[in-house]
């Protein structure tokens, strides 16, 4: 069982058509599952919109509670932070506000809120893991593998952030949090946040709002020198965070609900300092030769700091007594607008405009996506055992990158449009113990891109626009049989798609007469996974392993240019990997112990004759890893000690030819109930141990700017609820 505390996560299988309709937005479902969730099939009917029990499902889910969900953000800040340190196949962050490299099995995940995905695929920012404050987030999902009816992105799995659900019982009540964090430095190095959240209900009507915000000191590694600033992608050390949530509900009659979710999420960097790399008259200030890490000085950051808005507002309605069915339909709206920091990079150079290296530059990410989803599920009339799922989901998707210092179009304002009919089916056989799944998307896509012209960095291109359109047929399939009371073996087959990062492609055209509607590199991303598995649950153990492995003929690759930008080149990609993760009660009251280990490995096609030659580096593919924690509860006292190891890894015949070193870290909890509320310190990097981070460690081998990971950071807090 992964992600668990006493009491706490739960293990889950889920097959690879359910789609995250932000179910858990709301509905009834939710509304009768407020409290806390102890069995996963309860988590499951609520997040993937079905009535059947988990059991019946053949994909792997991790669901990450409340509680481990507030222990690991109280240890490292964030919900990003949380699952990448839980999920032994999730890359290691990098730390930063730019998720860019950061996998899940191989492939990049969808992140969602409530079912709302919150990535812009046609130019991926890479900010979609900050885009609420981990206070208003109950649960977070994590879904494993391709999986097209989570909607387009879901490649790698799905990282769905459930919200707070509305108040139980009529009247007021609400939950109230303060919490302050000190790195190696106790001046510029100290942080400090403080939430709040009210909710009221009355009848069949309820509303919820809430407040959060955080103030981040700069970061020191273990060696007490402060890290350097990632000033162009962002970071998350030295800014500002303010988050809004409201949540409003009508339950219309005991089977029907209403609700209005809407979430604004704020992160501006303070823009104090500026990151130094080595240089023959400082070269204390970084050196990949001698693996000294960047360091950052007080000082004045040309142009806007880097910062991040995102805006959601969802309605969805729920009717789980439907003509013997349940229906959840939604509609949503979400906003973002990235900005990153400027520099004279080469790539935004234009004589025209100024003297070659003199032009000062920096872009904006603006997007904006109108989206519609609608399932119903029912028991097949006439057909015993025999349940079935359809739906239809819709999205419009405008996307743009702006260079906002001279009011350049980097990436056109570019258009995705998607409708998606499905339907799924799930046969239960020989009582239950023998079950079959299966189900298929139509997948009906347009982009449309009008005339544009590339930069002068890539030649001024001419380029004509057009109306692409794509159309794929999708399908899944599995079976689930459990020989004997506890045991469960399974396995499935599912397809995932996304459309490659087509604002890089675009903006990197340098090539003459080249047609938008004829441009082979924005065909779409197909990715297939095939996975067998075995959970054991019995007496004091709860062990399951999962043997996966993905294909895509066009996949996707992130590549360094000249100029030091990433671009993306269109290569047959082949992961496989392991996952094996086991919990044990001991015979010590309140002790429990976990393990957890995950090994990848991945290729990639260089020459394009068909066969992957080379492998994955670190901007693609995360390390293999092992986990161990332990978990002890008793009285008043909550305690948590956890170590992830990182494993070495020799990359001489990867795409970059830099290899890992690997690192162990250990961070630790507690918490102590008072009173009034209860008190909890979270230390991250307990011993204090001095490292680069595996993104830097592995994709940068020709630059000196590279980035240490956080030294030993204690966070105390404490929260009442009343």
């Amino acid at each position: 069982m992964r992600f668990q505390t006493k009491g706490a996560g739960h293990r889950a299988v889920l097959v690879s058509s359910l789609s995250l309709l932000a179910l858990s937005a709301g509905g009834a479902a939710q509304a009768r599952s407020e409290e806390p969730s102890t069995a996963v099939d309860q988590v499951v009917i609520t997040a993937a919109r079905t009535i059947l029990p988990a059991s019946a499902l053949p994909m792997t889910v991790d669901v990450v509670d409340n509680e481990s969900l507030t222990q690991q953000v109280a240890i490292s800040g964030s919900v990003i932070d949380a699952i990448a340190t839980l999920s032994p196949s999730f890359s290691p962050t990098r730390q930063k506000l730019s998720g860019a490299g950061e996998t899940l099995r191989g492939r990049s995940p969808l992140y969602a809120i409530n079912g709302i995905p919150q990535s812009t695929p046609i130019r991926d920012g890479s900010r979609d893991g900050y885009t609420i404050d981990p206070f208003f987030v109950d649960r977070v999902e994590l879904i494993y593998g391709s999986n097209a009816l989570q909607g387009i992105g879901a490649t790698g799995g799905v990282v769905n952030q459930v919200t707070v659900g509305p108040p139980k019982q009529d009247g007021v009540s609400g939950r109230v949090m303060a919490q302050t964090t000190v790195g190696n430095d106790l001046g510029d190095a100290v942080g400090g946040k403080l939430a709040g959240l009210v909710g009221w209900r009355e009848g069949a009507f309820d509303a919820t709002a809430g407040v959060a915000y955080e103030s981040r000191g700069a970061f020191y590694d273990a060696r007490g020198r402060r890290i350097g600033m990632d000033n162009t992608q962002g970071d998350v050390q030295d800014s500002k965070t303010l988050s809004l949530f409201g949540r409003f509900g009508w339950q219309i009659d005991p089977s029907t609900r209403l609700d209005i979710v809407a979430n604004r999420f704020e992160l501006k960097g303070d823009g104090d300092y500026v990151t130094v790399t080595g240089t023959a008259a400082a070269p204390t200030d970084g050196s990949r030769a001698t693996r000294l890490p960047t360091t950052a000085y007080r000082g004045v950051v040309p142009g806007k700091p880097a910062q991040g808005r995102v805006e959601t507002v969802s309605a969805s309605l729920t009717d789980d007594d439907l003509y013997g069915g349940a229906l959840t339909a939604q509609l949503f709206f979400n906003r973002s607008r990235d900005t990153f920091g400027g520099d004279r990079n080469a790539t935004f150079q234009d004589t025209s405009i100024a003297p070659s290296g003199t032009l000062f530059d920096q872009s904006s990410n603006r997007s904006r996506k109108l989206g519609a989803r609608a399932s119903y599920e029912r028991a097949v009339p006439g057909v015993e055992g025999l349940t079935a799922t359809v739906g239809l989901d819709a999205l419009n998707d405008r996307t743009e990158q702006l260079l906002i210092a001279t009011g350049r179009a980097w990436v056109p304002p570019t258009k995705f449009q998607s409708l998606a009919p499905f339907i799924q089916g799930n046969y239960a056989l020989l009582g239950g113990k023998l079950r079959l799944a299966g189900g298929v998307r139509f997948e009906n896509v347009e982009l449309k891109v009008d005339d544009f012209t590339t930069l002068a960095f890539y030649g001024s291109r001419k380029v004509a626009g057009g109306n692409p359109d794509f159309k794929a047929t999708l399908a899944n399939g599995g079976v689930v049989f459990e020989p004997a009371k506890g045991l469960r073996v399974y396995g499935s087959y599912a397809e995932g798609y996304t459309v490659p990062d087509v604002g890089r492609i675009l903006r990197a055209i340098n090539v003459a007469n080249v047609d938008v509607d004829t441009y082979l590199a924005i065909e779409p991303i197909v990715s297939n996974n095939r996975e067998l598995g075995a959970e054991l649950k019995r007496g004091p153990f709860d062990a399951s392993v999962a043997y996966f492995w993905s294909s895509s003929k066009l996949g996707q690759l992130l590549v360094k240019n000249a100029g030091g930008i990433f671009d993306v080149q269109r290569q047959r990609v082949a992961i496989e990997g392991l996952e094996v993760n086991v919990k044990a009660r001991t015979p010590v009251p309140g002790l429990d112990l976990s393990a957890g280990y995950a090994r990848l490995r991945g290729r990639t096609d260089t020459n394009a004759d068909g066969k992957v030659d080379t492998d994955l580096d670190g901007a693609n593919i995360s390390p293999d890893r092992l986990n161990l924690a332990a978990d002890y509860q008793t009285g008043k006292w909550a305690l948590r000690v956890q170590m992830q190891s990182y494993l070495s890894r020799g990359m001489q015949s990867a795409l970059v030819k830099d290899d890992f070193e690997g690192y162990t870290v250990a961070d630790a909890f507690v918490r102590y109930q008072l009173p009034v509320g209860a008190v909890s310190l979270g230390v991250q990097n307990l011993f204090d141990k001095q490292y680069l981070t595996y993104y830097s460690d592995t994709t940068l081998p020709a630059k000196d700017k590279i980035y240490a990971g956080r030294g030993r950071t204690a966070t105390l807090g404490w929260e009442t609820r009343f």
